[in-house]
């Protein structure tokens, strides 16, 4: 529990952010995500598009490889979405799960 006796340096965290260039491929997945809640059917009305409600957004090439909204973007189960190999400055390494690699051995 990092900030338990002082409140979370939000500013900061988004300097830091906008700094090591992740707030561009936030907003790209921000941009994405209410594309797709903006055309898709809602029909419980809690502003999420039925088709994406627990999913999340993949770029079909991922944006720290260069990828955009452009490219193409589809709807995935968050186990298979955040689990791509990836290097230690957090970037992805290899667009093939590990659920991908155990189905191919």
């Amino acid at each position: 529990m990092p900030y338990v006796n002082k409140p979370r340096p939000y500013k900061k965290e988004y300097e830091q952010q906008k700094t090591r260039g992740e707030h561009d491929f936030r907003m790209e997945r921000q941009r994405a995500r209410r594309k797709i809640d903006k055309t898709g059917a809602d029909k419980n009305n809690n502003g999420e598009a039925d088709v994406r409600e627990g999913k999340d957004i993949a770029h079909v090439k991922a944006l720290s490889k260069g990828g955009s909204n452009k490219n193409g973007v589809r709807i995935q189960s968050p186990s298979k979405n955040r689990s791509f190999k990836r290097d230690s400055n957090s970037n992805l390494v290899s667009e093939v799960s590990k659920k991908e690699r155990k189905k191919s051995k």
